[in-house]
């Protein structure tokens, strides 16, 4: 029989070794992963030959005699320093054995997996703001329902980073992933078809717990394959696919949900309108991340800090043949054939340990807490701001008729935007046709006739309706505000809430500047992919919040739509940096990346609810509140570590 040594070489051209004598005759002590190998193979890659167990140290202890009673408590802060000293070869040894995978077509294919699941997060921010104005006409929603709706996703996505970052250490990164994206795809699926707003409201919260665990899994499972001269640049790439996720939901949006004629019913108490059919295709990208995620492997490091060393080194080989493969050199043979393991170490020092990493956390809470906080509240504030500027300028070209006297006159053709005041209308026939924007105060309408009416943002205040008839209209009671009927009557009235037909040119416009605002990100993330290697993650960060800090400056200029729209694009383009930066120093900081991505989510509450209170008020307020926090987050960020150069810990 044959003895198989095992060790890897390390930076140093030393080896790791495991000092397990007692395992090297004990046959139970091979891996599983080697079983069926014959005595004539030339090469046994990755033979495991066990770990020191406990018993065999317990055992070794009590051969050498008592312990003395001074000896049991050693000093806490030696083995903390052992304990560091450890975890630093263990990185080490982890980084030299990425370096001997190389980087190429498996990072490649995991890159584009992973996005995919990325793209999904981006998407699911959209949805509900996209849908939201044609969700409140066929659901009938009030103000407060609208706002909870516009809030579930990310009270969702905070419950879901809370549940899945804490799931992703104990049943593996790619298995966590595979099921919170898999409950975002069905509720997104359920949601598209549910015609009840209660129901509705519960598909969406659940399908963002879904897909609220993607951010921090994402970026830790492909850190965790990537080496350190490799990681920043290709983390900030990473980045992207959120863009493009908003990319895709605007592109989506304005394509699909101004097209009412893409929808069906059946009878009045089932509506599928354009924009369910948007809510489907938005499914799209979470349900190609599953199909995708299913032919990739779990992260070997996962394996590894569970102690599963076959199954880390089985996956480790995969990547080095994969990429040798592909560069064209499949004869070369993975050489590590063992992995070092962590040495159990006293309570005391592990919570030693997490004090000491306490600091950096807390520095990296408060910074993502800020970025949240001024992204999304300046996210869902420009493009508030645009459409109180859009009603402004709309309300500017208000025509006001008084005292007008209408008389035997059918009207068959649009009424829009238009006041008209003490009016009076006898046997007056309105058919066949839209109110926009209408509204008559004190008037009278004596023996007038309304027929198929479809009418939005239209209201009769003070007006007095004597024999007059309504068939077939949308006119309901809630338009009447202090009206008097006098033998007036009300036939065929139709049905729920209709879609409101009036801003079908805004609604083109919203999501067009949406996209216009994710695809001017693009570029950003491109500079700062390249960069962020080169000149170093503080830099990144400081310097991209010090320039958006002064961008906002310019958001006082902002008086016209266009000028908004290019103030949005000048901001998203620089903010993204501190984004990427961010990103990639929460993964290489600290492992805690799931309740950070919780806690800002809860921030994006915030600042969603403090931003979009100013509209129409006062915009110096949003201005020096996000010109605050962005001073405040790049003094945070020269407050943290540089890990450029650095191997994962």
């Amino acid at each position: 029989k044959k003895e198989y040594r095992y060790g890897f070489q390390g930076p140093d051209g030393g080896y790791y070794r495991s000092d397990s004598r007692a395992n090297d005759d004990d046959e139970g002590a091979h891996s599983d992963s080697t079983e069926g190998h014959d005595e004539d193979d030339e090469i046994y890659e990755g033979e495991y030959q066990g770990i020191p167990r406990a018993d065999s140290e317990k055992a070794d202890g009590q051969l050498g005699g008592a312990v003395p009673a001074g000896a049991q408590f050693r000093d806490i802060g030696e083995q903390a320093g052992e304990r560091r000293k450890d975890r630093e070869e263990l990185a080490q040894q982890y980084e030299t054995i990425l370096q001997e995978c190389g980087h190429g077509r498996f990072q490649w294919t995991l890159y584009v997996v992973l996005g995919l699941a990325l793209m999904a997060d981006g998407v699911e921010i959209f949805v509900v703001g996209f849908v939201l104005p044609s969700a409140e006409k066929d659901m009938c929603l009030s103000e407060p329902n609208k706002s909870m709706l516009g809030l579930i996703v990310y009270l969702g996505m905070m419950v879901g980073a809370f549940v899945w970052g804490g799931l992703a250490d104990r049943i593996g990164r790619r298995q966590t992933l595979l099921i919170s994206l898999s409950i975002n795809s069905v509720f997104a699926f359920f949601s598209s078809f549910v015609q009840g707003y209660s129901t509705f409201l519960f598909c969406r919260l659940l399908s963002g717990v879904g897909i609220g665990g993607s951010i921090p899994i994402v970026f830790s499972y492909y850190s965790e394959f990537l080496a350190q001269e490799k990681r920043g640049e290709h983390l900030s790439w990473l980045c992207m696919f959120w863009m493009i996720g908003g990319i895709y939901a605007s592109a989506m949006a304005w394509a699909i949900i101004p097209h009412y004629g893409w929808s069906f019913q059946m009878g009045s108490a089932y509506q599928f309108h354009s924009w369910r059919v948007f809510v489907l295709v938005c499914a799209f990208p979470a349900v190609s991340a599953i199909a995708a995620l299913t032919t990739m492997p779990e992260s070997p490091r996962f394996f590894l800090e569970n102690g599963k060393h076959d199954e880390a080194w089985m996956i480790l080989k995969q990547v080095h043949d994969t990429n040798m493969r592909a560069k064209g050199y499949p004869e070369r043979v993975f050489s590590v054939t063992t992995i070092k393991t962590v040495k159990p170490m006293d309570e005391l020092v592990e919570m030693g340990d997490e004090a000491e990493a306490w600091h950096k956390r807390w520095r990296m809470k408060m910074l993502s807490l800020f970025n949240q906080v001024l992204y999304y509240g300046l996210t869902v504030w420009f493009p508030d701001m645009i459409k109180y500027l859009q009603k402004q300028e709309y309300s500017s070209r208000t025509k006001v008729f008084i005292k007008e006297k209408v008389e035997h006159v059918t009207f068959n053709f649009t009424l829009e935007n238009q006041v008209h005041r003490n009016g009076e209308y006898f046997n007056d026939k309105f058919m066949n046709l839209r109110m926009k924007s209408m509204v008559f105060e004190d008037s009278l309408f004596e023996e007038c006739y309304f027929e198929d009416i479809t009418s939005s943002n239209t209201f009769f205040r003070n007006c007095t309706f004597i024999s007059t008839l309504f068939y077939n209209t949308d006119l309901f009671q809630y338009r009447f505000i202090n009206c008097r009927l006098v033998n007036s009557t009300f036939l065929h009235n139709k049905e729920g809430c209709m879609l409101d037909f009036s801003d079908e040119n805004n609604a083109y416009m919203i999501y067009f500047v949406s996209f216009l605002g994710t695809l001017a990100v693009l570029p950003g993330n491109i500079v700062s992919a390249l960069l962020m290697d080169k000149i170093g993650r503080l830099r990144m960060l400081a310097g991209s919040s010090v320039i958006s800090c002064i961008s906002c400056f310019f958001l006082s200029f902002g008086s016209s739509e266009s000028a908004m729209i290019a103030l949005l694009c000048l901001f998203g383009g620089i903010s993204i940096a501190s984004w990427s930066s961010l990103d990639v120093l929460t993964v290489e900081l600290t492992t805690a990346f799931g309740f950070l991505n919780a806690m800002c989510k809860l921030a994006a509450v915030l600042g969603i609810s403090i931003f979009t209170s100013f509209v129409g008020i006062t915009k110096a307020v949003p201005i020096l509140f996000a010109s605050g926090a962005l001073a405040v987050g790049s003094y945070l960020a020269l407050k943290l570590p540089e890990t450029r150069g650095q191997v994962l810990q």
